[in-house]
């Protein structure tokens, strides 16, 4: 299977406009829609223990090489963390705006120091049109090259060198994802409207500065910046290991090009197989199509839906992406060297 990038035209279909209205009513009847508190009740309290549970382990551990281990803890529990924002975020937890903003600001820009009404603008902004390549900013132009006409504007030695090896340098460069979201919030505090801009800015540095106080206070300098560098880095890998799956690799939309919403979301999404674990390690986006139809839909209630979602698909004759997650990375990495013109390389 090679690496897709635009879509040549859009399926043909029988009623446009009413597939997906049909399908909703199934899913409705279903019961799949509903809100499950119980769920969430335990994965807030599970989560932020997690969470909790890193920083009283820094703090015994102390001032010892030991805590580049706590590090690591912690940065899969920041990533948990920001899960449950996630979830927040699209109103699967609370169905009310007030007290999804609220939750969202305490577990975004308090609890991980990320900006919670950037990232719910530029979230909306992707779900509305997943891999256009006018409108999606997930594929818009930036370090990497999505598209054959973004590696083509490359200019200088080093952007040219950059877009022809990006595909090995996928990895590495996820070690400053975590610093990027740091700094990208902090500029859209600045520069853009952000909804609560002052709640925003006075808990992002609350953040900083108790972040940088306790690391500093417990270690010396130089294991300090190394846990930081830890902390971070892997907090960036496990974050991009987790969102790369689920449009990396899928066509991509063209300037023009205008599909209904059903095939808009099924045929740019893939889905990641594996079974209760997975679900856990990637927060529920291994269900990626299901997501991007019912944005809203609580997460335990994806795995649900899935063979509802494909059997519909199945009688549609729309394609279904599901993949192992290895085989997803693959994919993204010859998405990579395809735009790049590299076709016949495949990292592995």
């Amino acid at each position: 299977m090679t690496a897709s990038t635009t879509l040549d035209a859009p399926p043909a279909t029988r009623t446009r406009g009413s597939d997906f209205a049909d399908l909703s009513r199934r899913v409705t009847a279903a019961g799949l829609t509903r809100r499950r508190p119980g769920f969430y009740t335990v994965a807030i309290a599970a989560t932020i223990g997690a969470l909790a549970a890193t920083w009283v382990a820094f703090a015994l551990v102390g001032d010892s090489w030991w805590t580049l281990a706590v590090a690591a803890a912690m940065a899969v529990a920041t990533t948990q963390v920001a899960f449950l924002g996630h979830d927040v975020g699209h109103r699967q937890v609370f169905r009310t705006r007030r007290p999804s903003e609220i939750s969202g600001l305490l577990l975004g820009n308090l609890a991980i120091g990320l900006s919670f009404g950037w990232w719910m603008d530029k979230h909306t902004r992707h779900h509305a049109n997943p891999n256009h390549e006018d409108e999606d900013p997930d594929v818009g132009a930036g370090v990497l090259a999505w598209t054959p006409e973004q590696a083509a504007e490359r200019r200088g030695r080093a952007g040219r060198w950059l877009a022809r090896r990006q595909a090995y340098l996928f990895f590495p460069l996820l070690t400053l994802e975590g610093l990027n979201l740091h700094v990208a919030s902090g500029l859209a505090i600045r520069r853009t409207p952000v909804r609560h801009r002052t709640a925003e800015a006075v808990l992002l540095l609350l953040h900083a500065a108790a972040y940088l106080t306790a690391v500093f206070a417990v270690l010396s300098p130089g294991k300090a910046l190394l846990f930081i560098a830890v902390h971070q880095g892997l907090w960036g890998v496990y974050m991009g290991c987790s969102f790369a799956p689920n449009h990396k690799g899928m066509p991509i939309i063209g300037p023009g090009q205008r599909l209904d919403f059903l095939r808009k979301q099924v045929l740019t999404s893939r889905n990641v197989r594996g079974g209760r674990v997975v679900d856990v390690l990637l927060g529920g986006l291994n269900y990626q199509i299901e997501h991007h139809l019912f944005p809203s839909m609580p997460r335990p209630n994806l795995r649900r839906v899935r063979p509802v979602v494909r059997e519909y698909c199945a009688e549609l004759g729309l394609p279904y992406t599901e993949t192992g997650l290895l085989t997803s990375y693959r994919l993204a990495l010859a998405h990579l060297n395809s735009v790049a013109g590299r076709p016949d390389q495949q990292p592995t």
